[in-house]
């Protein structure tokens, strides 16, 4: 993985001490908290609910044991023994003291770690695969471009006051794991006819109040242009971009407001001009691509040949074990290694959330077993990506012993959820407590097998952090007359074939909004074709109408609501 060079550890130093003397004057009462929020902004730091909020950088969600251990110190040192993941995989501490974020940022500095573009109307930490460099369906590692993208954004001087947040997810695999269409920016490695590698560029995505599909810009931009052409689109965004409504300020806006045939020649001239810019050349050099390449190195993996078998036999003996491997393994590039994910839903418990005894199990796991690597995963899970086949049984019993053992990736209590209304200023709604309640309820043996492969995502208000939008199920808080409600929207995806989910009618009190769910799910269960069909394919297949009927006595959404 990437590691600092000297610029690197400079400019993360200078930033500590800088944020420290604005701590010190706001403590100092020098400073007035309208005066200080831009400044902790630019920091990672949030003013929410009961306490500050510090959210610390994993710049397209890879980390190091080292750096795992130093998040549990965190949160076992200044915080209440514990973090919480985010889908942009990041890490969020609810408790800090401000006193103490200053130190707090000088020890993330000491394992090369920050909360730089966590927050502010700025390009935010740059998302990827959770899989990147492991999966078998990858054609190229997005790692080293999102690095590369990573410094070129850091503090850029014309694009750190943008009109809005700017959000930008790579992939180099033919599954979309990281929702490139759900960014403001989503790009897609690939190779052209004669095999050169290049970029699919998307553009205008987004949730929020007004959640929208990413377009297709372009569908190759040659690797040594990659910088061109962003600096073109996130030009023509600051140039253009509403900042008399925040509402309206997002890029998906400009898209729609502008027009897309419109917006894409304004780009391509701006991009034209770039490349042939001499004061401002951009272009990616083959030995600077290499340069970053050598960071993300695969490591010298050893050849298992018994592997295989040793699984085989313990998957045989221990049903318990055969389901974890089931749904938590996914197939490495390597046969003889194996991909495993680390459920942060544990039935009942808060989506997202670990212990600092949990990240430090996690970061010995790593150590012992994944060369000191860990991924933290869009869907709020943690990932280690290299594990040889042999050694899945002993992790597998570490896991049972922390309770970090659910076998539910990609089920129905592998949930996507913010913190709602227990943290944030902004929430209508709780998030938690009901993500709690589905959980518990689908969890008697074989209920969520028998449901099978479905993403469920809650967002406690319009600004969807929860990604309600994208769920096959998703969930929205809103409030009514002092009134915590609960609104469906059904057909939501965050993968290849993106789509926004539909509303399904007048959401549901807290006390009816998991039985809401579960006719849902009784309905698919009973128009599915066979135990194979999906949720989300049943869906497309079968479209809103019985489900609004199920919900409400009729298939019209207007008496619906």
């Amino acid at each position: 993985m990437y590691r600092y060079d000297e610029f690197d550890k400079a400019f993360v130093a200078a930033r500590v001490a800088e944020f420290s003397d604005q701590v010190k004057r706001r403590l100092a009462g020098e400073l007035t908290e309208d005066e200080f929020r831009p400044l902790r902004l630019r920091n990672g730091v949030y003013l929410q609910l009961h306490a500050y909020m510090l959210r610390v950088a994993i710049p397209y969600g890879t980390l190091s044991s080292r750096q795992m251990r130093k998040l549990a110190h965190i949160a076992r040192c200044y915080d209440r023994g514990y973090g919480h993941f985010t889908t942009r995989q990041n890490i969020q501490f609810n408790w800090p003291r401000l006193v103490d974020i200053p130190e707090i940022l000088s020890e993330l500095a000491d394992v090369e770690m920050h909360a730089i573009q966590t927050s502010g109307n700025c390009i935010r930490n740059i998302t990827s695969d959770h899989f990147a460099g492991v999966a078998a369906d990858e054609i190229t590692d997005p790692r080293p471009y999102a690095e590369i993208l990573r410094q070129w954004s850091s503090l850029h001087p014309e694009f750190s006051y943008l009109p809005r947040k700017f959000k930008f997810a790579i992939i180099g695999a033919q599954t979309d794991r990281a929702a490139i269409q759900l960014h403001d920016i989503g790009l897609r490695l690939n190779r052209n006819a004669v095999g050169e590698l290049g970029f699919s560029f998307y553009i205008g995505g987004g949730q929020g109040r007004t959640p929208m599909v990413a377009k297709l810009l372009h569908e190759f931009i040659p690797v040594e242009n990659l910088l061109h052409y962003a600096t073109a689109i996130v030009r023509i965004y600051n140039l253009y971009g509403r900042r008399d409504n925040k509402y309206k300020a997002r890029i998906k806006i400009l898209v729609h407001e502008t027009g897309f045939g419109q917006l894409r020649e304004d780009i391509d001239v701006e991009f034209a001009a770039l490349k042939r810019s001499e004061r401002y050349d951009l272009t990616l050099l083959q030995a600077d691509i290499e340069a970053i390449n050598a960071y993300f190195c695969t490591p010298d993996l050893e050849n298992h040949p018994n592997g295989r078998d040793t699984l085989v036999s313990l998957r045989l003996k221990d049903q318990a074990f055969d389901c974890w491997v089931d749904k938590n393994v996914t197939r490495h590039k390597h046969p003889d290694y194996a991909i495993v994910t680390i459920s942060l839903k544990a039935i009942g418990g808060i989506p997202g959330n670990a212990t600092a005894a949990q990240m430090d199990i996690v970061a010995d796991l790593a150590e012992r077993y994944s060369y000191n690597e860990l991924r933290v995963s869009y869907h709020q899970n943690l990932v280690l990506p290299y594990v040889a086949l042999q050694d899945l049984y002993a992790v597998y019993n570490v896991l049972v012993a922390s309770s970090l053992a659910s076998a539910n990736i990609g089920q129905i209590s592998d949930i996507i959820a913010c913190p709602g209304l227990d943290y944030c200023s902004l929430a209508n709604a709780r998030s938690i407590s009901i993500a709690q309640q589905i959980s518990t309820r689908f969890s008697r043996p074989g209920y969520q097998e028998k449901i099978g492969e479905i993403q469920l995502n809650i967002s406690g208000c319009i600004n969807a952090c929860g990604h309600h939008h994208a769920g096959h199920i998703g969930i929205l808080g809103v409030e009514k007359k002092g009134t915590e409600l609960y609104q469906l929207t059904l057909g939501g995806s965050a993968g290849n074939r993106c789509s926004i989910g539909e509303i399904t009618g007048h959401g549901f009190a807290a006390d009816e909004i998991v039985d809401a769910v579960e006719t849902i799910i009784h309905t698919y269960l009973s128009l599915r074709i066979d135990h194979g069909e999906p949720f989300i394919d049943a869906y497309r297949r079968i479209g809103m109408m019985p489900f609004r009927q199920a919900l409400y006595g009729t298939a019209d959404k207007t008496a619906a609501e």
